[in-house]
């Protein structure tokens, strides 16, 4: 190696030392939208983050405890027990409901995977990064951390049906009122092209 190309290598050192850096002082220097709780989301549309279980307008759990979830995860991170709701307490508007749900993310690849098994639309991935934590114990998110916040007009569960005259009108989020043959034609067609749609985004 000759006196010039160490030169060489010197220089692409000096020409680099006075640009302007790139690099982020996380998580003191955390740019704007960074973080939970944040009114920006960060990361690409499509990002694969925290697991999150999702509720009906009511407020009930859309989660029916089938465990397609757990059977579809390649690394064993899922772990669901069904119970059976009743009319005194009622958790999901169906037969089900999952009683215990837990995700261990020290196993989670975040493959996305389970959502695609869920038949419910249950289970979905918001675009939270921030996991680490400072014990074991502590990655292993309960279902009390994985569901979804009660927004205005829910109300957390047990508590009886407040939407449809039936279950299908339920589903359908048809209060007050039972759907005809059109209507729920036209619904599943929606749904038909809303999954076709998203697998042809995530190609």
């Amino acid at each position: 190696m000759g006196i010039l190309d160490a030169w060489a290598g010197f220089g692409v050192t000096f020409r680099t030392m006075f640009q302007k850096t790139f690099t982020e002082d996380y998580p003191t220097g955390r740019k704007r939208g960074h973080g939970r709780g944040s009114a920006e989301e960060v990361g690409a549309p499509r990002f694969h983050g925290r697991h999150q279980l999702n509720r009906w307008a009511d407020g009930l759990e859309k989660c029916v405890g089938c465990e397609l979830c757990a059977w579809a995860c390649p690394a064993d991170a899922i772990y669901v027990e069904g119970a059976q709701n009743t009319e005194e307490a009622r958790y999901s508007p169906g037969e089900r409901y999952g009683a215990v749900y837990q995700i261990n993310y020290l196993r989670c690849i975040l493959c996305g995977l389970c959502i695609e098994a869920c038949p419910t639309r249950a289970l979905t991935m918001t675009r939270e990064f921030e996991l680490s934590d400072s014990s074991r114990e502590a990655m292993i998110y309960e279902k009390d951390r994985l569901l979804a916040p009660l927004l205005p007009g829910m109300q957390a569960p047990p508590h009886a049906r407040e939407l449809g005259d039936d279950e299908q009108a339920y589903f359908l989020g048809l209060p007050g009122t039972s759907p005809s043959d059109a209507q729920v034609e036209e619904y599943r067609a929606e749904e038909r092209a809303e999954r076709a749609g998203s697998k042809g985004r995530g190609r």
